[in-house]
This record gives C-alpha cells, structure tokens and sequence, in this order.
C-alpha cells in the first residue's frame, strides 16, 4: 500500500509541474527523480507509466520522458446511438428473460480503492502473501520448456488436467484427466458452465446468498436466478427439493466449501442429499469449489468435492488456483462426465480457443514445485491469524454486528448489521448497508455492502469483510477502527442500544 501510495503522490507532483516544459521538451532523469524525490526507481517508472497512459508524458527507452505534444483532433460528428437501447434489449421472443450485463457486484472486489484506503473488500490475497517469486521461477522456467509458446491441446495440457483430476478425487479416484478441460480463471469456467446448462430465459437455483459474479453471469446470459436460502451448514435440503419442483429449474449453483459470503460448509448428511434431489429434477449441479486451497490450519480434515462422490455426472466441478496464488494467474478447471462434457468443451473452444500454454506450462512448474506445499502451509497459518485478529476487534469495536459464524477456510467474515427501531427502520435495510459502506468509505475503510450478494429481497443488512486484501494485523485492527467511526456516524444511538440488548 505504501508503494502505492508514493506512486500516486509522484505523479500527482510530476502533473503539477509540467507546465514548466514546452511541448516535447524533456523532463528529469529518472535517476534525478529518485534522489529528488528519495523514491525508489520503481516508484518512479510506475509514476511515469501512469502519465504516460493519460496522455500528458512520451517515454522513450534510452532516451527519457518528454511532455507530449498536444494532440490534433479533427472534428467529429456526434451521432445517434439511442438505437442500441432497443438492439440490446430485444431478446427475439416474449418468453425470454431480458439480459442485464451489470458488472457492479464484480468491481466492488476488483476494483482498487483509493490511496491510504484500508482494503476490506478485497477478492484476493495481498501481494505479501502471493508467492510472487515462485510464480516468477516457474514461469521463467515454463518458457524454457519445448514448444512452450507453441498451441497446446484445446482440452489443456494432459499433466495439468491430470493435477487437477488428482485434486478433485485424489489418487486413483473416479475423476480422470479425460474429463477435465482447462479454463482461464473461475469466472470463465462459471461461464462456460452455464452456457452449456441453461438456455437463455431458463431459471437457475443460487444459494442465497451467493456469490455476484455467479448472478451477473447468470442474468447477462438472460437466465433467472431463483434464491435457495442457506444456513450455516449450508444450503437446505428440503427448500432445494421445493425450489425444483416449483420451477422446473435443471441447474443448481453452489459452492459448499467455505461459501462465499457465509463460509459455511455443506454438512455431511446434506451432501448426498442436495445429489439425490438434484438427480431426481435431472438437474445438474454447477460445484464452485473456489477456495479448497485456503483452508485455515485449525480447520480440519475438510469434505472432499461433491464431484468425487458422483457417479452419474451430477456435478460440474469448477476449481481454480487464483485465489491462493494471484488474481493475474488465471487457471482453472472445469471437470464432468458424459454428454455434457463435449459441450463444454465445444463452447469453450468458441469462445477462447484455448488457455495459453506459457501459463498453463508456469502452473505446471508452480505446482510441482517445492515452493507449492510451503506456501499452502504459509497462507493457511497467516490467514487463520488475520481471521483471529479480525474476529476480536470486532467483537471488541464493533459488539453491535452479529457474526453467526466464524469460518476455517477462506478470507472473509460475513456480518448482520442491526435492525432499526422506533421510527428508525430505514437505519439497516439497503439504504442503510450504502450509507454504512459510504461512510466507511469515508473515514479510510472500504467495505462490500451485503445486498449484491441476494438474488431476491435480503432478510436482513449485512456486510462482508475480507482480512486477505490487507497487508496485515495491523491494518486489520486500523480498519475496524475506522468502520466503527462510521457507523457511529450513520447508526442512531437508539438503534445501538436495541442491538445490544438483542445481543445481550
């Protein structure tokens, strides 16, 4: 953060002072840069870079960085693109679902927030925790390999489709490398999946709550999401077997390890269960296994996929190694059995060709390597600290918010914000998550409002904490700092006082 930081304030100074060059005119060394400035090089390459997308600075290797000249633009006839409202709206029947490609839910996760902001709404694991120089070793070998930069197999290289077959059932289990296909990232095999499953206007069953990016590839494919509330033992067995028979539906989505948002994990009494009925409707069930490598070191031995225990081609297992490497090492896997898996296939190919072999070959040498197992170990430790450390400070800051259940596996908590009381219910519906989440915003802390995350109406306001984004303990205990000044600004005392004496 603090790179970054001094990246953003460098060229916010650079920018201020190119009036003092004529157009063309060349601005400091990089070498003058660092000592004026005492930065690092990096941090001034970086800042350079920056001005250099907006247009303001030329830089040219060996030479140096110059102001740029002011662009000639011809002049431009501004047209009429009210039409594309009416083209991109119009499904071609009555009967289908109108597509809505709404990237909102995604971003809060991706994007970064501003400079001295604390990252409670991070997707990924912090540069200090990505084993940043494994997957430079393994990618600096990778391009070694023969015919590295050469076209692989559609279906994926053989060693790693057989990785990720050994992962999902272990040693001589029943998932083979002939039914895995590598995929670029989770979010495209979730894609991919849902392509193949469900035509345009079908509903698709979702946990609720469940994931947003899943909702917004299911609604830009024009497919209805239908809501099957969750517990902590995962998603209810008998509402599923009622979600089905009322809809028709022939896709369930879930992700019963560490579900994101809860954490809960599928009880073992529920996992044959959710197979039988989805096997009864002649339903698929999509399995986002997205965390298995971010199991906290107190957890346990953890359930195996559902995939492993589904002869019948039940399930769509759906796994990937970018949550516990980095979120620019996007390389996943998309396992099934029987007709389904040539379709897969067959959508894949049209829309990507295929996972480009340098990466696949980098993840190869990151996964075979001896660096692999140390960093598991390494992010297991760490991210069941931060889980510790976030827990107490909430409980010691922030006493008001619920936390139903303390999670052994991935890197977020999800928290029930109070109800409103006396006159004051509008403090913790959906207005009231936007004007916590604005306010955090405000005092330094970025945080991810709980109602993307609902594919219906929510039961109550939550928000998500994610203690993987932060650069650690510290950060952690500023953070919460931070978001209980903000919610002591948005929060009436009454509402306070109601939640405590709820809470007891």
């Amino acid at each position: 953060m603090q790179e970054r930081s001094s990246v953003v304030e460098l060229a916010e100074q650079l920018r201020r002072e190119l009036d003092r060059y004529s157009p063309g005119g060349k601005l400091p060394s990089s070498r003058a840069l660092v000592e004026r400035f005492r930065v690092s090089p990096v941090t001034v390459s970086r800042a350079l870079a920056q001005l250099a997308a907006e247009g303001l600075v030329v830089t040219r290797p060996g030479a140096g960085a110059f102001r740029a000249r002011p662009r000639t633009t011809a002049a431009t006839t501004v047209g009429d693109t009210s039409w594309q409202e009416v083209a991109l709206s119009a499904d071609g029947a009555a009967d289908l679902v109108p597509r809505s490609v709404d990237a909102s839910g995604v971003l809060v996760s991706l994007a970064a927030p501003p400079p001295a902001v604390i990252e409670f709404n991070g997707g990924y694991l912090h540069p200090s925790l990505q084993p940043e120089r494994a997957m430079s070793a393994a990618l600096a070998r990778a391009g070694r390999r023969p015919g590295a930069w050469g076209r692989p197999p559609m279906e994926g290289l053989p060693e790693l489709r057989e990785w990720f077959a050994r992962g999902i059932a272990g040693p001589g289990g029943g998932v083979t490398a002939a039914e895995v296909l590598i995929s670029s990232g989770g979010q495209a095999a979730l894609t991919t999946a849902l392509r193949a499953l469900a035509p345009p206007g079908a509903p698709v069953l979702v946990e609720s709550p469940t994931y947003p990016g899943m909702l917004a590839i299911a609604r830009a494919a024009g497919l209805r999401p239908v809501p099957v509330p969750v517990d902590a033992q995962g998603v209810r067995p008998s509402l599923l077997a009622d979600a089905f028979r009322a809809t028709g539906a022939r896709v369930f989505v879930c992700q019963p390890l560490f579900q994101n948002p809860t954490g809960a994990v599928l009880a073992p009494d529920r996992r044959g269960e959710v197979l039988g009925i989805a096997r009864a409707a002649g339903a698929f069930v999509v399995e986002d296994d997205f965390v298995r490598r971010l199991v906290h070191e107190d957890a346990g031995p953890v359930p195996r996929p559902l995939a492993a225990d589904d002869p019948d081609g039940v399930v769509v297992h759906v796994g990937s190694l970018t949550k516990a490497t980095s979120p620019s090492f996007r390389v996943s896997a998309l396992a099934a059995r029987g007709p389904v898996l040539e379709r897969l296939r067959a959508i894949q190919v049209v829309d990507s060709f295929f996972v480009p072999r340098p990466l696949q070959e980098a993840a190869l040498e990151l996964v075979g390597s001896p660096a692999w197992p140390r960093h598991l170990r390494a992010i297991s430790a760490e991210l069941k600290a931060r889980r510790d450390v976030m827990t107490a400070a909430l409980r010691l800051g922030l006493p008001d918010l619920s936390l139903p259940h303390i999670p052994s596996g991935g890197y977020h908590l999800w928290l029930r914000l109070p109800d409103g009381t006396g006159g004051t219910s509008q403090a913790f519906g959906s207005g009231g998550e936007a004007a916590l989440t604005a306010a955090a915003l405000r005092a330094g802390v970025a945080i991810t409002p709980g109602r993307p995350y609902f594919s219906a109406e929510p039961s109550a306001g939550h928000v998500r904490l994610s203690f993987a984004a932060v650069a650690g303990a510290g950060e952690i205990a500023e953070g919460v700092r931070r978001l209980r000044a903000a919610y002591d600004e948005v929060v009436p005392d009454q509402v306070r006082r109601a939640a405590r004496t709820t809470l007891g």
